[in-house]
């Protein structure tokens, strides 16, 4: 098994950790532990290196993946190998703002208007979300823009907890998708809690406050048919 930094320590830029396994048709490694987030919920995957502790070589990691392999460009390490990894921090860190930004705007969009997300996209910087909105014009996207800059700037705490699926599911509202995505086999949820605003299921890395997202800008919206509206979104650099 390995140990999943990432899911509790999402500031971790480096560890040290033992390769387990390597898969050399997906060309990639199984690690002890890793702090690379293999992508999820609309989050890109984590890249970095893998530099070899005795000799110095350096791996570059192009992706992570479900199921906790690292896809390294070039030549595998071996079984046994002792690696330093490190992830690229300053795109990590973007990501944790665009994703905690995202949960800014769910957590608006149902406290304030009730309404569901039917889809949600994102990489560095950017998003969109989409929600059950019957009608969307330009004064509700200038309203819910002032609103979720207003959150920001509240500075909700940001917590982590993993629990029992029975537990996690006695708390309202968890699941803020039209769909619930969480596989019945799953036995531990991992939630996201920006105190006082949203609380949700996400597998996804976040912030520590967000007060650390800064200014976000709301660049567009259409519809996409029926009820769902879409909200795209971008952040300063």
């Amino acid at each position: 098994m390995t140990d999943l930094i990432y899911q509790t320590q999402s500031y971790q830029q480096q560890m040290t950790a033992t390769v387990t396994a390597v898969d050399e048709d997906a060309n990639g490694v199984y690690l002890s532990e890793t702090i690379f987030y293999p992508g999820g919920g609309g989050q890109p995957a984590d890249v970095g290196t893998l530099t070899d502790s005795s000799t110095g070589t350096v791996y570059n990691i192009t992706s992570a993946k479900r199921g906790n392999i690292h896809i390294i460009e070039g030549t595998l390490p071996v079984v046994g190998t002792e690696v330093v990894g490190q992830i690229d921090w300053d795109r990590r860190y973007k990501l944790m703002r665009t994703h905690t930004a995202m949960h800014v705007l769910c957590g608006v969009v149902w406290k304030d208007y009730g309404a569901l997300v039917t889809g949600s996209n994102m990489d560095v910087l950017t998003g969109r979300m989409d929600f059950e909105f019957e009608r969307m014009q330009k004064e509700l996207v200038q309203e819910i823009e002032a609103r979720i800059n207003e959150e920001v700037a509240n500075a909700h705490d940001v917590e982590i907890k993993i629990l029992p699926r029975e537990e996690a599911f006695q708390i309202p509202d968890l699941i803020r998708t039209k769909i619930n995505l969480l596989p019945e086999g799953i036995t531990e949820v991992r939630t996201v809690n920006l105190v006082g605003l949203d609380l949700q299921a996400c597998g996804g890395t976040h912030l520590k406050n967000t007060s650390e997202i800064g200014p976000i800008r709301v660049t567009n919206y259409k519809s996409k048919g029926g009820i769902n509206k879409r909200l795209y979104f971008e952040l300063e650099p």
